[in-house]
This record gives C-alpha cells, structure tokens and sequence, in this order.
C-alpha cells in the first residue's frame, strides 16, 4: 500500500451496512414465484461471473415482459426488507468518523440510488462521506472498471492516491482494474469467493485504520 494514500472508496452492500443477504434472499422470492430455484451457491457464483440471476428464468421458458415484472415485485420484497430487517454493521459510524479526519471519502456501489436512499433516509452513517457513485452515475457496473475511475475523476485523483474497500471478487476485480489497490473485508455471506490479489484481507472495518496508518 503506498503511503500516499489520501482516498478512500468504500463499497456499501455488505460493507458499510448487511444488505447482500437480504437481496439475495428477496431475489430468491421472487425467482420462487415463477417455479425456478436459487440457492445462495448459485447467487455468489453469479455474481463473481458478472451474470444475472435472471438468466435462469430466461432458461426456464419466461419472455421479458415476465421478467421485468418479477424483478419490479423482487425490487419491492427487497426495499421491505430494508425496512424491517437488521442491516447494521458495528463500528462502521466510528470508523467513517475517525478516517475522515485524514482522507477524503466516497462511496461507490452498484446499488440503485432508491435502496441507497431508502437505507440511509433515517441514518446518518454516511455523514462523513463526500459523495456517493451508485449504478446509475457510470457506464457499466461492477466489475468493470468504471465506477472507481468515476469516482478517481471526480475526487481528481490518481490511481495510488486511492484504496477501495470491498467485500465481493467483483468489487475487487473493478478495483484492480482501475489501478486502485483493494482491501478486502471479510463478510460472511461472500467470504467463499476468489479474493487474490487484494491488498490485504481482515475481518472487521474496525481493522481499517490501523492498516491504513502503517
């Protein structure tokens, strides 16, 4: 890690709040509705692939209006979800806190901005950050390279002036790709996927600052 580091990017689902699980289980739901199974292996191998869940239905015989309209109903089982079920991470409020006394920090997600919204509307977590990137602010998602080098152009930043924080070999692959070194918070619900290359891997945020200080 250079010691130049004055940029933080910090990923969100399953980083900053315990969200991954519960989109997968409203996805789930929804996908159950049309008789085609999901289980979590398949989720997370999906996901690391960069392949939608919905090509399953897609196999099973459902046009795309069907489609379109099981997601709107996975969209709305989720957006209940994140009302209703526990989403906190512990020490993420203190550690957004205490780095942003020595680095600029946004976060880039490839969240939609209504969840974004939703999650924070009676939080103030994300008080500390500068600026949010969600899908809708680049070209393409995760794990291609656009969303960290929006977020590098905007900060008007270089590459090693960076580090991402991530929990997904998605995130991490979209952060190798524009150059910006990844730390990797290990998360329950995708410590199971290829994490090589990362800068380093911990088990907690609460590990963050310490790494960044040496």
């Amino acid at each position: 890690m250079p010691t130049s580091v004055q940029y933080i990017l910090w990923d969100h689902d399953g980083v900053l709040v315990d969200t991954e699980r519960w989109y997968f289980a409203a996805t789930q739901q929804a996908l159950g509705k049309l008789g085609v199974a999901l289980d979590q292996r398949t989720f997370l191998d999906y996901m690391q692939e960069d392949v939608s869940c919905w090509d399953l239905a897609r196999q099973a015989g459902y046009d795309d209006a069907q489609i379109i309209a099981h997601k709107q109903r996975r969209n709305e089982i989720y957006q209940q979800m994140l009302l209703t079920k526990p989403i906190e991470i512990p020490g993420v409020a203190e550690v957004l806190a205490q780095l942003s006394a020595t680095h600029r920090m946004a976060i880039v997600t490839t969240a939609r901005r209504s969840d974004f919204d939703l999650i924070h509307r009676d939080r103030n977590l994300i008080d500390p950050i500068e600026f949010v990137l969600s899908v809708e602010d680049y070209p393409n998602p995760k794990p291609h390279p656009d969303p960290y080098q929006a977020a590098l152009n905007r900060f008007g930043a270089e590459p090693d002036q960076a580090v991402a924080i991530e929990d997904t070999s998605r995130g991490l692959r979209s952060a190798q790709a524009a150059g910006v070194d990844c730390i990797i918070i290990r998360n329950p619900f995708t410590a199971s996927q290829d994490f090589t290359g990362a800068w380093a891997i911990v088990d907690t945020i609460r590990e963050i600052p310490a790494l960044l200080a040496e």
